[in-house]
C-alpha cells in the first residue's frame, strides 16, 4: 500500500510568492524555501514586507487567480492518482491553495492557515506541526503505508529522506550537490516513471 506525497510550489505550480513579487514590483518577496531553510524566519520576513507596503491577502489572491499549473502538471497528477493515493504536502496556506486545487482537479492537500485581520492584513500563520512535512510522512508510514515523496526545496528534504522512496524534482544544483544520494528529475515523465518503478 503506497501513498505519494508531493510538494506543491515548484513541483505542480509556480512559486506563489515569486509571482506576487513580480506583480507587486517588490523583488524582496522572491525569496523562497529554496533560499531560506528556516520557514518561520522566511514567513516573518515576508509579513514584515507586506506590512511595510500595506499589502493585503486580497491583493495576493488576485495574483494567485492568474497562476496556472505548470504545463503537464494536471496530466501528471491525474495519471498518478489513477495508480495510487496522492497527498500534496505544502507549507503554503489554504487561502492561497484553494484556487490552484480547483485547477488541479481538487487533489487532497495538507496546508497551513494564515491569520487574517478584518481589514485583510496578514498578521500571522498557523502551521500544522512544528516539524511539518516529515511528521506527516512518519505518521503515514506508521499506519502501514509506504510513502513515496517528491519535492524541490530545503523544506522537502525531511519528507524525502523519511519516506521509503524519495525524489528531487526541478530542484537547484545546490540541493543536488548536497544530496547526491537522492535521484533528481526534471520532467514529469521521468518522475512518473520513477514512481511507477517503485509502486
Amino acid at each position: 500500500m503506497n501513498v505519494v506525497c508531493l510538494d506543491l510550489e515548484g513541483v505542480l505550480v509556480p512559486e506563489i510568492w515569486i509571482a506576487f513579487a513580480q506583480a507587486s514590483g517588490i523583488p524582496e518577496l522572491e525569496r523562497t524555501t529554496r533560499d531560506e531553510p528556516d520557514y518561520d524566519k522566511l514567513m516573518r520576513y515576508r509579513l514584515d514586507i507586506l506590512d511595510e507596503h500595506g499589502l493585503t491577502l486580497g491583493q495576493i489572491q488576485k495574483t494567485i487567480d492568474t497562476i496556472d499549473p505548470m504545463p503537464g502538471a494536471r496530466e501528471f497528477l491525474d495519471e498518478l492518482r489513477g495508480l495510487t493515493q496522492v497527498i500534496i504536502l505544502s507549507d503554503t496556506f489554504t487561502q492561497f491553495a484553494t484556487p490552484l486545487m480547483r485547477k488541479l482537479g481538487w487533489p487532497t492537500i495538507f496546508a497551513n492557515e494564515l491569520v487574517v485581520e478584518p481589514d485583510g492584513t496578514i498578521s500571522g500563520w498557523k502551521m500544522r506541526k512544528a516539524a511539518k512535512k516529515l511528521d506527516v510522512v512518519r505518521l503515514i508510514n506508521e499506519i502501514g503505508y509506504d510513502t513515496i515523496c517528491a519535492g524541490d526545496s530545503h523544506n522537502d528534504i525531511g519528507m524525502i529522506t523519511g519516506s521509503k522512496y524519495g525524489f528531487l524534482f526541478r530542484t537547484t544544483e545546490e540541493l543536488k550537490t548536497e544530496h547526491p544520494d537522492i535521484p533528481a528529475f526534471d520532467t514529469y515523465d521521468e518522475l512518473l516513471n520513477a514512481i511507477k518503478a517503485v509502486l
